[in-house]
């Protein structure tokens, strides 16, 4: 089983709180306050019987530079979904599909916040490519505050999926500027929707952009010439998720 080291306070306690993992020990930095979130998850080890240490904060810099807020938890890896339990979650919660597909995404920091938002805004999973693109590393659950953890991420041929999604009459909107594409405010996203973010540099692939049903672009009235990809596709899933809640 293989086995890596989550670490932030956030990203450790929502890896305690779901069962999709198995966690094997806590440390936390010598001299931390035990309080807020760090005294929930100590307490969640402890009713877990996850053996806990204390060790010197300087090892765990060394390991882990700044980010880890004075707490890492060895854990198995990332268990990935496939599109049927995606498909299985919208039908559970009765509502038409929402999901978003990362088009070779290489950015973890880039990856995870927009894995945060499609938490947020209530996707009902994720895709990503199989190559080419960031998988579901502890820096990506670190910069998702754990909403890893309560995501359906799948990993699949992009093409694959897109036509998979189609089947199930979802319809398929690239995020991209350029020719042929329209405003966001103009196009339709209340219904069954897989909503495409492209790469940080070049955005979706020719392929990709082809198989789109339709492609929309934000309004930009400032001086730089666009967002990120996690900026964008995160504007972009909020107004999917306010046009659906609008129904």
């Amino acid at each position: 089983m293989a086995q890596e080291w989550i670490d932030g306070r956030n990203a450790v306690a929502e890896v305690l709180l779901n069962p999709r993992r198995q966690a094997f020990q806590l440390q936390v930095a010598q001299g931390a306050q035990i309080t807020g979130r760090l005294a929930e998850i100590v307490e969640l080890a402890r009713r877990k019987n996850i053996p806990a240490s204390f060790v010197p904060r300087a090892n765990l810099d060394k390991r882990f530079g700044e980010k880890h807020q004075g707490v890492v938890l060895e854990a198995s890896g990332y268990v990935y979904a496939e599109m049927p339990d995606i498909f299985e979650r919208a039908k559970e919660r009765g509502e038409a599909l929402f999901v978003l597909l990362l088009d070779v995404l290489q950015n973890p920091q880039n990856v995870g916040t927009l894995l945060r938002t499609a938490e947020a805004v209530g996707v009902h999973g994720v895709v990503i490519p199989t190559a080419r693109t960031a998988e579901v590393t502890p820096s990506v659950v670190n910069a998702s505050s754990g909403a890893t953890e309560h995501l359906l991420i799948a990993r699949s041929n992009l093409a694959q999926a897109i036509t998979e999604l189609k089947a199930q009459d979802v319809w398929i909107a690239g995020l991209d500027g350029g020719p042929g594409s329209q405003p966001i405010a103009q196009a339709r996203l209340d219904g069954a929707l897989g909503l495409v973010v492209g790469s940080e540099g070049s955005g979706m692939r020719a392929l990709t952009r082809k198989a789109c049903d339709f492609i929309v672009a934000l309004p930009m009235r400032g001086q730089i010439e666009s967002l990120n990809a996690a900026v964008a596709g995160s504007v972009a899933l909020y107004l999917a998720y306010m046009a659906r809640e609008a129904r």
